[in-house]
């Protein structure tokens, strides 16, 4: 294998739509990966948020094996065991009622709108669209790049489906100013993690939810990267102070094995036979390791180990912040971490970090997110602190 040349290869066959790192990686345990040439990494980035028990954890393995081996897929024309445990095991630890199963962030978030859609169709003279804030990222299906108010996500791909309206982050007032009787809904991220991780204010939620609640409109917690786990609360909505009325999942959810979710309270669970549907989503075999995934997370109180070397990390990127002229601010909750520089630098010590076996992810130009998996150790994180101060000395 280490004889083959893996990024020629996809330079000829594979869509040109990726900015790889020049490895090619083969295996991972824990928090740490392999190259094709033995070398190992720390990784602090999960899959993008993704691997939240780090990789091929003993309880997703053996989730998959014991699942494969027993029933792989079946569609929805029936009733599946693992489905409706992890649906039964999400209710009871939400706040929500009702659970639908995606196979992707995108498709959680489309659904959650489609559901929107359908209650502002029953319950609001037929409003269909969305308020969505800036910077916002809700997935690359056509409909959520209109959802997702970033112009270099939309730009290429103008004219976007009509429904979502833009508006000004971190602004009650921008929400409340944009809502006619076409809404049927203000989708938010708890935290905005592909904008940089950046948080809102503390009565934003509060603000909105009561805007929501003043006109009889839905209010969408966008939680596919914030969800089971990742803020330091199973889920994110809880660290604001209400509950909202749809909400999605996806990312940590499987610990890489690919599922998506949306759930709704009661009165929001407005479809009925027929109305959506999907083949591959929820079968027995991502359902399996879902369940154990949460099950694992709530058993050994993951998001309270979260807390903890969450705020070990962000302390020591505040000491890094200190002592780095042109580091501008570090920023997070749990393991959702951000460092912000004052110029455009992020690419280049992303690349100088895999030098030195750390993974980060250069989410924007001239920022730096670390998202590492839910188990990672306050030693594994002294180390890749260690990593980063060894670069930043360097450059």
């Amino acid at each position: 294998m280490s004889e083959t040349n893996w990024p020629e290869i996809e330079s000829r066959l594979y869509m040109p739509t990726f900015k790889r790192a020049p490895i090619t990686l083969v295996r991972g345990e824990g928090v740490r990966v392999w190259d094709d040439k033995g070398r190992s990494y720390l990784d602090f980035i999960a899959g993008v948020a993704v691997n939240s028990l780090g990789h091929c954890h003993p309880v997703v393995v053996n989730a998959l094996q014991k699942q494969a081996a027993t029933l792989i897929h079946t569609s929805n024309l029936y009733y599946t065991i693992p489905q409706l445990q992890l649906a039964a095991l999400l209710v009871e630890h939400s706040c929500m009622d009702r659970v639908f199963f995606q196979n992707s962030g995108a498709e959680a978030t489309e659904g959650a709108v489609k559901l929107a859609r359908r209650y502002g169709k029953l319950h609001r003279n037929g409003a269909y669209e969305v308020i969505t804030a800036s910077d916002s990222f809700h997935g690359r299906t056509l409909a959520m790049v209109a959802a997702s108010a970033q112009p270099k996500h939309q730009d290429p791909y103008t004219p976007l489906p009509a429904g979502f309206i833009n508006v000004e982050w971190n602004s009650p007032g921008a929400i409340a100013a944009a809502i006619t009787d076409k809404t049927c809904a203000v989708m938010l991220e708890p935290v905005q993690g592909e904008s940089g991780v950046r948080i809102p204010h503390d009565n934003y939620f509060k603000d909105v939810r009561a805007i929501c609640d003043e006109h009889g409109i839905l209010l969408i917690a966008d939680e596919v990267q914030t969800g089971v786990g990742r803020l330091g609360a199973m889920f994110g909505y809880e660290l604001t102070g209400i509950e909202p009325d749809i909400m999605t999942l996806a990312k940590g959810l499987g610990s890489g094995v690919p599922i998506g979710a949306f759930l709704c309270k009661e009165h929001a669970s407005v479809f009925t036979a027929g109305d959506h549907g999907s083949t591959f989503a929820g079968n027995p075999l991502v359902c399996a390791v879902g369940t154990a995934v949460v099950h694992y997370m709530v058993e050994n109180d993951i998001p309270g180990h979260v807390r903890e070397v969450g705020a070990h990390l962000l302390s020591l990127l505040r000491e890094v912040v200190d002592g780095v002229a042109a580091a501008r601010e570090a920023r997070g909750r749990g393991l959702l971490i951000a460092l912000e520089f004052d110029a455009p630098v992020a690419r280049e010590l992303s690349d100088r970090c895999l030098e030195k076996g750390l993974l980060v992810n250069p989410v924007r130009a001239d920022t730096l997110r670390f998202a590492p998996p839910l188990t990672t150790t306050r030693d594994e994180i002294d180390e890749a602190i260690a990593i980063l101060r060894a670069v930043l000395s360097s450059v």
